[in-house]
């Protein structure tokens, strides 16, 4: 979930007033067809706003709705996603729907994981396999020809808006796309996710996706899952040769916000493996001479709610932290957990086999994947943390035994194992 503005006395424009009056009246609205007056006048504000560059507008209607009135926030946020990764387009007299997907995959390794620009052999082959897999007929494509990390992405509704409109011009002219230039630097991680980015466009009203098709009408999730699989056998090799020295897991490509946060979601776990996979080999230690400390962190204490959890590495029972995961929460996991209810599942569930929908709350998580992985000592501090962060570097600081916040580091006389792999 959005967090909040720290400035909440800041005054409201006139746009940002009408913008809260319309998600409030669409919320109000007691039919389908009043809903849908609404949303049009909702969705021209948001365009006119994003066209402009006026994401400070939105953000503080937003912000405004966070605090005040959290059933019409989600409404207005899932508009605003709507419109800056959605758009119909003319294009030699006829309309087009387009949309801006994200392709996005799981990596995790000691060494670097590659992001930056593709070649167009790669692009082209990547393409061909998501127009015979994943795309409806009849659609077009274009793919930015960029691997890119998560800081690397468009990080305001603005951003997201203009992007789609590039890439939704190039898909309908045939035009060629030149890799995006002065993207930040990404920071090393044993585990990240990458993704392409690209728009598919339709004929108006026409499926763009191989499950919309009236031919899947019968069994849509077998389509999807469908889908995924021949995406996976066809796009790996391809892959797995732009990520060198990497394990990787291919995501279903969807929607831009909805693949984001759902690769968001799936990379926890892989971090949690990756992180004790590195610890154990770089430090010579098996699993079980390795300890964590799990905190629950929050940005502002709000009833409670906490925004990630963090967990630290540390020799047995040793209070040095020499490493720490961040484990982020999204949407209904914003809530208080239930800590009894986590103890009680970790205490009876030595070795569960389970799925990640299994799990009433992310802590049960935590607490299996530490335990597959190996480590039997296990520490939950019950008390909530600030979200600090180093003021030198900006990493996270991680909780110790103590319940004192530091700074994870390796020890001294461990190798250094994070170099790029050729």
């Amino acid at each position: 979930m959005r967090r909040p503005s720290k400035d909440p006395s800041q005054k409201l424009s006139g746009d940002s007033q009408r913008l809260a009056s319309l998600a409030q009246a669409h919320a109000q609205a007691s039919s389908r067809l009043e809903e849908r007056g609404w949303e049009r006048q909702i969705d021209t504000l948001i365009e006119k706003l994003l066209k402009n560059d006026r994401q400070a507008a939105l953000d503080a209607t937003l912000d405004h709705l966070f605090r005040t009135d959290p059933d019409t926030y989600d409404t207005l946020i899932e508009s605003a996603e709507a419109a800056s990764e959605s758009c119909t387009i003319e294009q030699d007299g006829k309309y087009f729907d387009a949309l801006l997907i994200a392709v996005p995959m799981l990596a995790w390794t000691r060494f670097s994981i590659a992001s930056g620009p593709i070649s167009a052999d790669v692009l082209l082959t990547l393409s061909a396999h998501l127009y015979a897999h994943v795309l409806a007929a009849d659609t077009k494509l274009a793919m930015a020809p960029n691997l890119f990390a998560i800081d690397q992405l468009p990080h305001t509704h603005a951003e997201a808006f203009s992007l789609t409109r590039h890439l939704a011009h190039a898909a309908l002219t045939g035009n060629s796309l030149r890799p995006l230039g002065n993207l930040p630097e990404t920071a090393p991680f044993l585990a990240d996710t990458r993704y392409f980015v690209a728009v598919v466009a339709a004929p108006a009203g026409a499926p763009l996706f191989r499950w919309q098709t009236p031919d899947a009408q019968g069994d849509i999730t077998n389509e999807r899952q469908q889908a995924l699989s021949q995406w996976r056998a066809q796009a790996m090799p391809t892959i797995e040769r732009m990520l060198p020295g990497c394990g990787v897991e291919l995501l279903l490509p969807e929607a831009y916000y909805v693949a984001c946060r759902e690769a968001d979601k799936q990379i926890r776990p892989a971090s949690i493996r990756a992180a004790v996979h590195y610890l154990t080999h770089t430090l010579s230690v098996a699993p079980s001479g390795l300890s964590a400390i799990i905190g629950g962190f929050a940005e502002e204490s709000i009833d409670g709610r906490i925004d990630e959890y963090r967990i630290s590495f540390t020799l047995h029972q040793q209070r040095d932290v020499v490493y720490g995961v961040v484990w982020p929460l999204f949407g209904e996991e914003d809530a208080e957990e239930d800590l009894r209810d986590a103890m009680a599942f970790h205490a009876i569930n030595a070795e569960p086999s389970v799925t990640q929908a299994d799990y009433a709350n992310p802590l049960e998580e935590i607490f299996s994947l530490l335990g597959q992985c190996g480590i039997v000592d296990v520490k939950f501090h019950s008390e909530q943390f600030p979200m600090e962060s180093c003021d030198d570097c900006g990493a996270p600081l991680y909780c110790d035994r103590e319940a004192e916040l530091v700074h994870a580091e390796m020890p001294e006389d461990a190798p250094q194992t994070t170099e790029r792999f050729h």
